[in-house]
């Protein structure tokens, strides 16, 4: 069992992901309505895996004999919805989720709760690679700098992203 401070930690870390997830999706929705189906199904599969992550720490709640408390989801405020500007809102996003991670972390080694240390490791690496993926396409979408031709390769490349089976 781990501390009410840990759980209480851990409950909130599956509203932020269930709220990326909601984010995710929003920007999937953006990116379909400008004609982008493969930025759409690039932020498709974003929102499949923040709903993975979140299923994974209210399992492991669960099975820590923690108690779930769902928190409220907030409406998504995306305010550039350009693929560039979608994509700077995905890094700063999965940024902040990277922190919450590290907190967590922090949090859970102040409490000498070994176990959930150990569970949130995988998460630290998974945010080493969600915010290298938001960057990669960011550098992408820099070199092409609006040209349409290059826009639509990019969108062409994202349309083949599938949900990877080791987060699945």
């Amino acid at each position: 069992m781990h501390s009410s401070k840990v759980e209480a930690a851990l409950n909130k870390q599956i509203n932020e992901e269930l709220q990326s997830a909601y984010n995710y999706l929003a920007m999937a929705a953006a990116a379909d309505a400008q004609g982008l189906p493969g930025f759409s199904n690039w932020f498709k599969m974003q929102y499949q895996e923040e709903l993975i992550h979140a299923d994974k720490i209210f399992n492991f709640v669960l099975e820590r004999d923690g108690k779930i408390e769902l928190q409220s989801i907030a409406q998504p405020e995306i305010k550039d919805v350009t693929p560039l500007g979608l994509f700077e809102n995905a890094l700063a996003h999965e940024r902040h989720i990277s922190n919450c991670i590290f907190e967590l972390k922090d949090l859970a080694r102040s409490e000498s709760d070994h176990a959930t240390d150990v569970f949130l490791e995988w998460f630290v690496s998974e945010q080493v690679e969600e915010e290298a993926n938001a960057r990669t396409v960011i550098d992408q979408l820099n070199m092409v700098e609006g040209n349409r031709n290059g826009l639509f390769l990019i969108d062409r490349e994202l349309a083949g992203r599938k949900l990877e089976e080791e987060t699945a």
